[in-house]
């Protein structure tokens, strides 16, 4: 009978004292590092990487991250024939050309590139943003990871979350890089020749097309150096006029899902991936679609109002008259988020949210329903911006 003295830890990764000391150490020189590459910054929830969708109000929307997380993807559904995921995915695209990311989209020509709008520099700011710029140097410095934790659906402008390390430089002349840019779709950005953007086209074909997908990824994320972060664009997957009819075969769409988040967990800190999917050809109630669905990291719906619905903006609370101008156009579903965390955060504190595309931005906000006709308490508090006086709240 052998006797083995009790009360003694197993030896593992952690019981060593070196290896304790030398994990998170360099585990934080990896997010430190990762932090310094343009269009990247840490979580304010966990500290992890993330990028910018182009779209500030979505970013704001993704679990708390205030971004995509790098290793992730996001499908976006649409119900209808309206292109209002498609302006996402062009938005995502801007953000990734001008921040200098590796972009690569899936099944689409040269002229969808040609397409993606234009950035909104400084010099195009107006009277009220340059007010607000100039306001923001009497406020006291904060970190910016708390400055975003104020009311769901107010969006700061970009400038003032830049706005402190550009005061923290030499010369405050400089213009720091920003998180996410502001674009005009009735604009064309314009590519600069160093842009990396490569179109993978699909070829008619009676076999699974997706493994060439796969291999023009896979080849360009190992031949690429190290600090490059990839964004893979998806519009429109299992399309009849992009993907063959082979394509929409369980087997060869999950498989093709399946490897790209292989790819993603391979490359955690260099890839994102965002996918559109017309669920008027492809509803949520059919198997495949839940697979899908279960092989994404975040699933946002998006369901546009019928034409002949004429709804008032429900937005009359907020103050300013651009606010007022920007008409819901549909509602915003979540049905999965990425990178959820025993940390919290999530998709707007379960209101009901409603999207609306302008000109100049995609605007996602808590949605509530106009006043019933007749109720001139809820009419008269409407048109005086939401604001209760002291008459309405004596008994």
């Amino acid at each position: 009978m052998s006797f083995r003295k009790r009360n003694v830890g197993l030896a593992g990764p952690s019981s060593n004292p070196l290896q304790r000391s030398l994990t998170p150490e360099s585990s934080s020189n990896v997010t430190s590092n990762l932090a310094q590459l343009p269009g990247l910054r840490p979580s304010p929830v966990d500290g992890r990487p993330t990028t910018s969708t182009g779209t500030q109000t979505l970013d704001d929307l993704l679990a708390g991250h205030a971004g995509l997380a790098l290793g992730n993807s996001l499908l976006i559904e649409e119900n209808g024939a309206t292109e209002f995921a498609g302006a996402l995915l062009r938005y995502y695209a801007a953000e990734g050309v001008v921040q200098g990311h590796k972009i690569h989209v899936v099944g689409v020509g040269e002229q969808w590139g040609r397409e993606l709008p234009g950035l909104v520099g400084l010099a195009a700011l107006g009277k009220e943003d340059k007010v607000g710029v100039s306001v923001d140097k009497e406020k006291m410095k904060i970190a910016w990871r708390y400055e975003r934790l104020g009311e769901f659906g107010v969006v700061p402008p970009t400038s003032n979350r830049n706005h402190n390390a550009a005061a923290q430089g030499p010369s405050e002349t400089a213009i720091p890089t920003a998180f996410c840019h502001n674009f005009d779709l009735t604009k064309s950005l314009s590519i600069p020749s160093s842009a990396a953007i490569n179109f993978v086209s699909i070829l008619p074909t009676d076999e699974n097309p997706f493994p060439s997908i796969l291999q023009s990824l896979s080849q360009a994320l190992a031949t690429s150096p190290p600090q490059t972060v990839h964004r893979l664009i998806i519009p429109a997957l299992l399309s009849p006029a992009v993907y063959p009819p082979t394509a929409s075969i369980p087997s060869h769409v999950l498989g093709f899902l399946h490897s790209l988040r292989t790819l993603m967990r391979k490359y955690s800190t260099r890839l994102t991936v965002m996918v559109t999917l017309p669920l008027s050809l492809y509803p949520r109630s059919t198997g495949l679609v839940c697979w899908m669905e279960h092989l994404c990291d975040g699933v946002l719906e998006l369901a546009p109002f019928p034409h002949s619905i004429d709804i008032e903006p429900p937005l009359t609370t907020s103050t300013g008259p651009s606010k007022a101008e920007e008409k819901p156009q549909g509602m915003v579903k979540v049905h999965k988020l990425p990178v959820l965390t025993e940390k919290g955060g999530g998709g707007g504190g379960g209101d009901d949210l409603a999207f609306s595309l302008s000109r100049k931005r995609f605007v996602i906000r808590p949605f509530s329903l106009p006043p019933v006709e007749g109720d001139q308490n809820a009419q008269r508090g409407e048109a005086e911006g939401g604001i209760v006086g002291k008459v309405d709240i004596e008994f």
